[in-house]
């Protein structure tokens, strides 16, 4: 059964072993749950493995290493989309953040393991130069989701975006969702966009890819954890509803 609630890092060999002597000091685990969870890629292949918007039905595949996933030709890895920006080059923000909250170990130990549920995670198709590594390296991205996904509603209305390029190299994974909404509503990202699905609800600043993607002060990124987390929260709700409906 899928445990909305369940921490990805559990069952992550060592994963928070001297986690705070990694990344001087920023922290780091010494696993990637997104590779490294069994638990995590029970869940994706459970949550994925339906009808896709096109009619077609998905039936992944579990493998290892670049075979994560397999499928019709495809092959997919897993994804964080809930960030806490703990960046060498954002240090100067986190250690404002760090002087705030007092015990910041305990409070970023909290983040990280809320944001390894399931409503933090997605597949995408898995190759070099990928989106999960695109959407990363990119400064106007930032790693964020919320810009990811105003990406993703550019590509399917034909409007040029930061990852056009990497978009168009992965058009038959997109076509399997016909559309925005048909993207949106698989994966179960309602809460990330507006009722009529016309617009991508960004987290901080005017999300028109003019400027760096982090947040510029503490407060603006304190407002950012706040509307992830809360999208986060939302997104494990409508996974939750699935499951109990799906006896899932």
């Amino acid at each position: 059964m899928i445990d909305i609630t369940f921490d990805f890092t559990t069952d992550s060999f060592d994963y928070w072993k001297d986690f705070w002597e990694n990344n001087d000091g920023l922290g780091a685990g010494n696993c990637d749950p997104d590779s490294s969870s069994p638990t995590l890629q029970e869940y994706h292949k459970q949550l994925w493995s339906k009808e896709l918007p096109n009619g077609q039905w998905m039936m992944l595949e579990k493998g290892f290493g670049s075979e994560y996933f397999t499928w019709s030709g495809f092959r997919f890895g897993s994804d964080s989309i809930i960030v806490g920006f703990r960046y060498k080059r954002y240090r100067h923000i986190i250690e404002q953040v760090m002087n705030r909250v007092g015990d910041y170990k305990a409070y970023y130990e909290d983040l990280i393991r809320k944001s390894y549920t399931i409503g933090g995670m997605v597949i995408f198709p898995k190759h070099q130069n990928s989106i999960n590594q695109n959407r990363g390296t990119n400064k106007l991205i930032a790693d964020r989701w919320d810009l990811t996904l105003e990406c993703i509603r550019k590509y399917y209305n034909g409007e040029d975006n930061p990852l056009m390029p990497i978009f168009m190299s992965d058009k038959a994974f997109f076509d399997l969702f016909v559309d925005f909404r048909g993207y949106v509503d698989f994966f179960f990202l309602q809460d990330c966009v507006t009722d009529d699905y016309s617009k991508v609800n960004i987290w901080d600043g005017q999300g028109d890819f003019s400027e760096d993607g982090l947040p510029k002060t503490v407060d603006d990124y304190f407002n950012y954890l706040d509307k992830e987390f809360e999208f986060l929260d939302a997104r494990n709700k409508r996974i939750d509803e699935y499951c109990k409906e799906h006896g899932l």
